[in-house]
């Protein structure tokens, strides 16, 4: 299945060039993995218009399958990202970020400061992650066997779902 993927990154410095978006190419590196495609790439400021109105223009659009964030999910007063996120999301997928957050604590326990969240808007699934790229890449290794199979439930590919039967 060929993913079309947007990647956004949320960041001040990253925005005005003062910092290379690493977490960004980390995004990209793991979701090949997949059989992805970077269809929309942009750096944005923590700042929750931009952020919104970027989300709901990309998925909108209707050729992403999936976008993905980097930054803007800690506790930072300009971190508002999840707050973007969920004013433009039609449907909630805690499950993703709860995953993120359990696996990532096992390496860093300040994990579950994230404030990251998931989500569906149309046709399209968002997911928050962290902003550095060990966070991202850990965070990725987690959910990555789900992405194809949720994306195909949104697009209404797959509407039976099998128990896996070998796991308890």
């Amino acid at each position: 299945m060929m993913l079309n993927l947007g990647i956004l990154t949320i960041s001040d410095k990253g925005f005005k060039g003062e910092r290379d978006d690493k977490s960004g190419q980390v995004v990209k590196d793991s979701l090949a993995k997949l059989g992805s495609r970077v269809v929309k790439y942009e750096v944005v400021p923590d700042e929750l218009a931009k952020i919104k109105n970027k989300l709901s223009q990309w998925a909108d659009e209707g050729n992403l399958d999936i976008i993905l964030t980097t930054g803007g999910t800690g506790l930072g007063p300009r971190d508002v990202t999840p707050e973007a996120t969920l004013s433009v999301v039609d449907k909630v997928v805690p499950g993703i970020v709860e995953v993120m957050r359990a696996e990532t604590f096992k390496v860093t326990p300040t994990a579950i400061l994230s404030r990251a969240v998931a989500g569906v808007r149309g046709r399209c699934l968002v997911i928050n992650l962290p902003g550095s790229p060990k966070a991202v890449r850990e965070c990725l290794d987690a959910i990555l066997p789900v992405i194809p199979h949720a994306i195909e439930i949104i697009k209404g590919e797959v509407t039976e779902h099998v128990v896996d039967r070998g796991r308890h």
